[in-house]
Formats: structure tokens, C-alpha cells, sequence
């Protein structure tokens, strides 16, 4: 579904609730109003709804804009504002639940028409912000790397790829689209939002004051639950991402890969080096009059044709060994069942303590043998020629305990288990740091489990906990798990091993 198709079906139901409120429960006072109402309202149910099946997504893309913005803010006048933005990522996953329930509850209240004048202004502000979000996000598009938003003189023309944050995710996964759209769209929400602000009187109301308050306050409770069963206990009911279960990634990634690599560059954007004058002509004639070309005019961009196959985050998707070379295709390419294990990170502090180590100096002495045939042979000999004390930096970590539990009370004997039934188990974590991974590895006594890392926010995509367990066969995702909802092996073993 596109946004188009979505927008076509909002207007549409929101024409049978107007319907609906006016002939038959006649409680439309102005009847734009009424059908706005409807509209918006049920824009936001639907918004907040594909949000708070998976808060911890929205919650990674608002770490994504902190980010984005204390870059931002840092070296302007600004600058004192940049310190908050990490203050803020730390709870961006908790500010993530707040906004959507928060959308939802407004698009009740606005179908309702309860609290007029509240309603009506926490709308207009929370259109507002997504405004500010979805704008920051399409006009980074005219700022160059490595220029400063606020170097408004250095903006240069619209190139997608300068953009800072990608995808606002105001559909979560369920609808990706284009931050330029996103933004128009935002701005089309301020008009009635700015409408209400003035027309509030005349919105419609349903039902009575106890009932409405009744069905916010009940609806309060039930979207908080709704929503920490979606990270905090389980992962999300539903998954709209490309690494759902089921998900042929191996064949996905060779398509995209094939796609990617049959674009054709179809034509050519030319500057005139003497008007500044941009034309666009195809590559027949382009290099039918190349030498014409070369002379008057300077390549300013190539446009290429449309991949058969849309890349999506399967096109991401690598794995690297801790010695630094790729394993994407050989672990997708692996015949039989593997179990992945996924940490976005290895949480524990880093403790540094000075230690005294002797350090052996040795000389080496050449010693001239005569053989038994009278011949001379030389014989280097090492020897020890000093022994002295030495003061170099240990490093060790101190696992956060409760992260460890997870291994050793569930995923270890999981895996353990699944050996024994010839399943291959490997980890892939956020961390780079391959001396933190081999660390955690031995302190786990996990030396017969291989260890990768890989992309934190490839890791992200793929499982919603951290660690997580995803079970593959052949290149395809069988079944995720979450930390918390890890089975015994003796449960499942039957069930997926008999799988083909």
C-alpha cells in the first residue's frame, strides 16, 4: 500500500463517519468540520497504530534526529542546546511509546470531539513537531556533506543523498515514504490543524462526557500495555520488516544484488561552463558527440535506470569475521539449520588496572661448530639476557549481570541442545571491538559458538531484542525469538528440524 492508496482510504471513511454522525446521530454542529475531524482522526489512529505495534522502531529513528541534532546544533550559537540530545537518546525508546500513544489517543479525542479546545490545540502542536522532523529531514537534502544546516549560504541543490535521516518513519515499516512527501504532507495536516484552532466550537461530540473519559482513560491503559508487549516482553505481534519470519534473504539479496548491477546509466545532466545553463540528454548522444561535449560542458549528474527489483534492507544486510573479512554469502549460503544469536551491543563497564609483567630480553650468539668431515658450520643460539619488570594496562569488562543471565540461563543451554541435533549457532553483534568480542566469548565459555559483528542498525532491523535468537534454514528466516520468550530446545526441536 502507498501513501495514496492510504490517503484515498482515510477520505473514504472518513465520508462514511460524517455520513453516519450526521443523518443518523446528528450531532454535526458545522459539516467540513465534522469530516475533518473524522479525517485527521482517523489518520492518526491508523499512524499511531503501525507505530506502537513496533515503539522500539520509532524509538531507534528518534535516536537517529538526537543525533542528527546535536551534530546540528554543536559549533553555532545554538551550542548549548546540543548537550540534551544525548540526554534525550538515552530515553528516545520511552519517548517513542509516549508520542504514538499519544497520536492514537488524539485521534480518538478528535473523532469524538472530546475536550474541544485541548484536542484542538494538541493537535495543531503535534503536527507542528513532526513538521519541524519531516522538514529537518527533506531540507538536509540541499546541505552538502560536511556543511552545517545552518550554513544556509553553503545549501546547494536537492540531492537525496545528503539527507541525514533517510526515511522519517511516521508509518513505521509499514509505509516507506519519500521524506519530501512526508514533509508536503505534514504541512497539508497544518491547515486543518490551524482550522481547528480557530473552529473549535463547532466541532461535533459523541457519545457522553463519562463515556468519552471512560474510553481514553481505559484506552490509556490498554495501548500502554499494547505497547511494552511489543519490546519489553515479546517482539512486535506483527512485523512489516524485510526480515520477517519466512523471509527468503538469500534469494532477496541476489536479486537485489543482480538488479543493482543491470542499472543502466540511461542520461546525462551537462553544465554549460560558460551560461551555467543544465541540460539532460541521452547517453546515445552523449557519446555520439562526446568530443563536443567534452569541450563546452562539465558532467554534472547521471541518471540511471530504475533496479527491476526495489533494493530494500536486504541490500544491508553483511556480516564480517573478526579478522575483518565478510561471511554474508557463506552464512547464507549455508545448507541446514543455524541459529543466529544477535546483541547490539556487549553492555558492561571497561575496567583498566596497571599490571607488573616481566619482560625477557633476549641476545642471540653465533656459535662456529667444526663437523666430523672438517667442515665449519654456524649456529645461531638465543639466549635470555635480562629479566626485568614491566608496567602495561589489563584490560578487563564487567559484564552487566543481567545481560549475562539471558546467556547463561537460556540462550547457552539453547544452543548447547541444538549442537547435539548438528545445528550450527554463531553470533553477530553490534560491537566492533574484537577484543570485547573475544573477551565476552571466553568469560561466556562460549568458544565452540563463532563470533561476528556486523552493523548495529542492520541488527536492529532484522530482531527487536537485544539479545535475540533468529533460527535459518537455507538462507530463510524460520522463526525470531525474544530474550524473554526463548523456548527450551526440547520444545521446538521436533516441530522446526521436521521443517523443508
Amino acid at each position: 500500500m502507498g501513501l495514496g492508496q492510504l490517503t484515498l482510504i482515510i477520505l473514504l471513511i472518513a465520508a462514511g463517519l460524517t455520513a453516519l454522525t450526521g443523518f443518523v446521530m446528528k450531532r454535526n454542529e458545522n459539516w467540513l468540520v465534522s469530516y475533518l475531524q473524522h479525517a485527521v482522526g482517523a489518520l492518526f489512529i491508523f499512524s499511531g497504530w503501525v507505530k506502537v505495534v513496533d515503539p522500539m522502531g520509532t524509538g531507534f529513528k528518534m535516536e537517529q534526529y538526537f543525533a542528527e541534532f546535536q551534530a546540528t546544533f554543536e559549533g553555532t550559537w545554538f551550542s548549548f542546546i546540543a548537550p540534551l540530545f544525548p540526554v534525550m537518546s538515552e530515553y528516545a525508546l520511552a519517548f517513542s511509546v509516549v508520542v504514538v500513544i499519544v497520536e492514537l489517543l488524539l485521534g480518538m479525542m478528535l473523532i469524538m470531539g472530546m475536550w474541544k479546545k485541548f484536542t484542538a490545540w494538541a493537535f495543531f502542536l503535534l503536527v507542528a513537531f513532526f513538521t519541524v522532523l519531516t522538514g529537518f529531514t527533506f531540507l538536509t537534502g540541499y546541505v552538502p556533506s560536511g556543511t552545517n544546516f545552518f550554513q544556509f549560504s553553503q545549501w546547494g541543490e536537492y540531492n537525496s543523498d545528503n539527507m541525514r535521516v533517510t526515511d522519517c518513519g511516521c508509518f513505521g515499516d509499514f509505509i516507506v515514504i519519500e521524506p519530501k512527501l512526508s514533509f508536503y504532507k505534514d504541512l497539508i495536516l497544518l491547515v486543518p490543524a490551524v482550522f481547528f484552532l480557530f473552529k473549535f466550537e463547532k466541532m461535533h461530540q459523541l457519545f457522553t462526557e463519562r463515556v468519552r473519559n471512560i474510553t481514553i482513560a481505559a484506552s490509556s491503559i490498554i495501548l500502554l500495555v499494547y505497547a511494552f508487549s511489543n519490546f519489553a516482553w515479546n517482539l512486535p505481534h506483527m512485523d512489516f520488516r524485510a526480515f520477517h519470519e519466512g523471509a527468503d534473504i538469500r534469494t532477496q539479496l541476489n536479486l537485489e544484488r543482480d538488479a543493482a548491477g543491470n542499472v543502466e546509466v540511461i542520461a546525462w545532466e551537462l553544465e554549460d561552463r560558460e551560461s551555467g545553463e543544465v541540460i539532460t540528454i541521452s547517453t546515445e548522444e552523449y557519446f555520439a558527440n562526446l568530443s563536443e561535449y567534452s569541450q563546452t560542458h562539465s558532467v554534472k549528474n547521471q541518471i540511471q535506470s530504475e533496479p527491476e527489483v526495489a533494493e530494500t534492507k536486504v541490500s544491508d544486510y553483511m556480516i564480517n569475521h573478526l579478522e575483518g573479512h565478510e561471511v554474508t554469502d557463506e552464512l547464507l549460503e549455508y545448507a541446514g539449520h543455524s541459529i543466529m544469536i544477535v546483541t547490539y551491543s556487549l553492555p558492561g563497564r571497561t575496567v583498566r588496572e596497571s599490571v607488573t609483567v616481566p619482560d625477557t630480553s633476549f641476545v642471540t650468539d653465533s656459535i662456529i661448530m667444526v663437523g666430523a668431515d672438517g667442515q665449519d658450520s654456524l649456529i645461531v643460539v638465543e639466549r635470555v639476557d635480562r629479566i626485568e619488570e614491566k608496567e602495561t594496562t589489563k584490560i578487563t569488562y564487567d559484564w552487566d549481570e543481567r545481560f549475562n543471565r539471558h546467556f547463561t540461563e537460556k540462550i547457552i543451554p539453547f544452543i548447547d541442545e541444538a549442537r547435539l541435533s548438528g545445528v550450527r549457532s554463531y553470533l553477530v553483534s553490534g560491537e566492533a571491538n574484537t577484543h570485547k568480542l573475544e573477551a565476552f566469548q571466553r568469560d561466556m565459555g562460549m568458544d565452540d559458538v563463532e563470533f561476528y559483528f556486523a552493523d548495529d542498525i542492520l541488527l536492529k532491523t532484522i530482531i527487536r531484542s537485544s539479545p535475540g535468537v533468529v533460527w535459518w534454514k537455507d538462507g530463510v528466516i524460520k522463526k525470531k525469538w525474544h530474550k524473554l520468550r526463548l523456548p527450551e530446545f526440547s520444545d521446538i526441536q521436533d516441530e522446526i528440524l521436521a521443517e523443508k
